[in-house]
C-alpha cells in the first residue's frame, strides 16, 4: 500500500511486512508496561527474519541507554559478524531519540519504520532529522505512522496510570 508520509510529505511503501513486524514491536512494548517500564517496543528484521526484539528496560536494570533500539541493535549485532547492519529494517513503536537515531547511523542501519511521534525527544522528524542528514555518512530510509494509533494508545495508557 502507498501512501503520503504524513511528517515528511514523501510517498512511502507500507506492507503487510512492515504491519507483521510492528506489531511484533507493539508486543515488546506490551511486555515493557507490564513490568513498569516506558512502552517501547523495538524488533530488528533482517530479510524476513527477527534478529533481535527488544523493549525499554532503563527502570529496572538503572542503565540509562537501555532503550529498546539500542537492546535490538545490540543483540542483532552480537548475533551477526558485523556491527554494520545495512540490510537490517528496524521497527519501533515510537520515534527515536537522539542517542538511538545516532546508533542507527553509527550501526549502518538500512531502513526504519516507527509507529507514532515523540514531540518532545524525536529525532527522526519532529525536533531534529538525523536520519537524513547528509552532513553524517550514512542516511536511513525512513517510514513512518505504521499502526501509529495502537502505539500512541498503548503510551497514552501507561502515562494515564502513571498520574
Amino acid at each position: 500500500m502507498k501512501r503520503k508520509n504524513k511528517f515528511t510529505s514523501q510517498i512511502v511503501n507500507i506492507n503487510e511486512k512492515d504491519i507483521f513486524f510492528m506489531r511484533l514491536a507493539l508486543e515488546e512494548a506490551s511486555l515493557a508496561f507490564s513490568i513498569g517500564e516506558v512502552p517501547i517496543g523495538a524488533v530488528l528484521v533482517i530479510g524476513d527474519v527477527a534478529a533481535a526484539r527488544a523493549h525499554n528496560v532503563r527502570e529496572s536494570s538503572k542503565d540509562p541507554t537501555a532503550h529498546a533500539e539500542i537492546i535490538a541493535i545490540r543483540n542483532a549485532a552480537e548475533k551477526g559478524d558485523s556491527w554494520r547492519l545495512n540490510n537490517a529494517t528496524l521497527y519501533v513503536t515510537k520515534e527515536p531519540c537522539v542517542m538511538c537515531a545516532g546508533s542507527m547511523v553509527n550501526a549502518r542501519i538500512g531502513r526504519l519504520v516507527y509507529g507514532c511521534k515523540d514531540e518532545k525527544a524525536g529525532a527522526v522528524d519532529s525536533l531534529y532529522r538525523l536520519l537524513s542528514d547528509k552532513r553524517l555518512n550514512h542516511r536511513v530510509e525512513v517510514v513512518s505512522g505504521v499502526l501509529e494509533d495502537e502505539c500512541a494508545e498503548l503510551l497514552k495508557r501507561f502515562f494515564q496510570e502513571r498520574r
